[in-house]
């Protein structure tokens, strides 16, 4: 008797690299102005607390158009992107995600004038979510 084991797919550095193009183009990524927080372990990768800030006036002349949440583990690479203007006060989003496992997770945010900034920040997961199968 053969016994099915789940497969678990994931996506890679290359996947989140390619969700990132795919998202904001070939625009250059510059290091800095998003901070990214999790916590240092979680416990069960279903519902993982994650709050993402970029450095921001949130004027009509300077703010955040977009932030992006990229995953390299989990079985596709964009987990979220958030749609922000000046109105909102505030360059900052908290959600939960999901994720695959431990790893680096990323978020890059789009300026007013079309600059990519990122960040990103690493949580070990005990009980992995986004198993396929």
């Amino acid at each position: 008797m053969a016994t099915a084991v789940p497969l678990q797919a994931a996506a890679d550095a290359a996947d989140a690299d390619a969700a990132i193009r795919e998202i904001f183009g070939d625009k250059p990524l510059n290091e800095g102005r998003v901070s990214v927080k999790l916590p240092p372990i979680a416990e069960n990768g279903n519902s993982v607390a994650i709050t993402v800030a970029a450095e921001s006036l949130m004027s009509p002349d300077d703010y955040v158009r977009r932030i992006a949440i990229i995953s390299p583990r989990n079985p596709i690479a964009e987990v979220a992107v958030f749609k922000l203007g000046p109105r909102a006060g505030k360059a900052e989003i908290s959600t939960r995600i999901r994720m695959a496992g431990t790893q680096r997770i990323r978020a890059v945010a789009e300026m007013s004038d079309g600059t990519l900034w990122h960040g990103s920040a690493s949580t070990v997961v005990t009980l992995a979510a986004c198993l396929i199968g």
